[in-house]
């Protein structure tokens, strides 16, 4: 049956490339990217990139391909560098080397990356673990780094948050001035909470937003709302704001199904957004558990790729349908970012 609704959605997709005009974007496969060094793409964080010209993802590159002789050991998620993928058109995407992270202010485990420009200054905020464990009990925060080119990049300050098992970054620009950012404090049953700046280094803590174990957010702001999107490890969580303040729960999740195309056959986790003026599109990470690989090798379980689909919002809610031919046409952000 798998078989079968795969096929048809090949002769969907087929069909849909020769509907559709140009102008609605290029057909994205499946899967996305998949990792050429250790096949465990996962936690993306996309931006355009104005010197190049080019789309660039940073993701997680988890070490998916190491020989694991017990299935407890998760020293395969440590030890991890950010990987780089690059795309001219943000459907066809190209193998990019690694973020020149420097070692000297983060540790030997780097997690999902957070990459934003803001007054022409590149930032990016990215988890830390000071070492590679064979299990998840271990010191986790936040630190904070700048670059000039998406490149070169200088070690800023630690991100204080009050917790020792911090994760997850999102940060965006508020409208009335200062910024917020969003994060995972595992300490507090992995809640999603805030917390604002007005300088990018100090921050203070405010809000709780989920009282629901969860990890992975990404905020963005799109079609008069804002939006929190994060990863319930059932599926996708999402949360609405039309201030940024007051936020409401969606009921269900996104992506909580698994796909019907090959590589997707899992929930999605830990997304990105992006928003490319009217239309916005969604980036996750998929397991490989579903595929008929693992059935044969069960190590090939921790093997995940990037995929993308588009957001609809609907009488105020957001849907993605991961069946459908992804068609990506993207718009390059104006240059400010505040």
């Amino acid at each position: 049956m798998i078989a079968l609704a795969a096929a048809l959605l090949a002769l969907a997709q087929a069909g849909a490339v020769a509907a559709q005009p140009a102008e609605a974007g290029a057909l994205a496969p499946k899967p996305l990217f998949r990792d050429p060094v250790h096949d465990g793409a996962a936690d993306p964080s996309t931006v355009y990139d104005p010197q190049t010209r080019e789309w660039v993802m940073f993701y997680t590159s988890r070490r998916a391909d190491l020989a694991m002789e017990d299935a407890r050991d998760v020293r395969w998620v440590h030890g991890t560098v950010i990987g780089i993928a690059r795309s001219q058109d943000g459907a066809h995407w190209r193998y990019g080397g690694t973020a020149a992270i420097p070692a000297s202010c983060t540790g030997a485990t780097l997690w999902a990356p957070d990459v934003e420009r803001f007054d022409g200054q590149w930032h990016m905020w990215v988890t830390v673990v000071p070492g590679i464990y064979r299990d998840w009990n271990a010191p986790r925060f936040l630190v904070h780094l700048t670059s000039p080119d998406l490149k070169r990049w200088t070690c800023g300050e630690r991100v204080e948050l009050g917790s020792d098992r911090v994760i997850d970054a999102s940060v965006v620009a508020l409208q009335s001035g200062g910024f917020r950012l969003f994060f995972n404090d595992e300490r507090m049953n992995k809640a999603i909470r805030t917390a604002d700046s007005t300088d990018l280094v100090h921050w203070t803590v405010k809000d709780r937003l989920t009282d629901t174990p969860g990890e992975g957010p990404k905020a963005f702001r799109w079609r008069g709302r804002w939006w929190l999107v994060s990863d319930a490890w059932k599926g996708l969580l999402v949360l609405s704001s039309a201030d940024g303040e007051r936020w409401t729960r969606q009921p269900g999740y996104l992506l909580a199904e698994p796909g019907i195309a090959p590589t997707d056959r899992a929930k999605g986790q830990h997304p990105d957004v992006i928003v490319a003026g009217d239309r916005a599109y969604i980036v996750y990470f998929v397991h490989q558990d579903g595929e008929a690989e693992a059935q044969a090798n069960p190590d090939r379980k921790r093997r995940s790729v990037l995929q993308i689909a588009e957001l609809k919002e609907v009488a105020g809610q957001l849907t993605v349908d991961r069946n459908a031919p992804a068609r990506v046409r993207l718009v390059p952000p104006a240059p400010a970012r505040r």
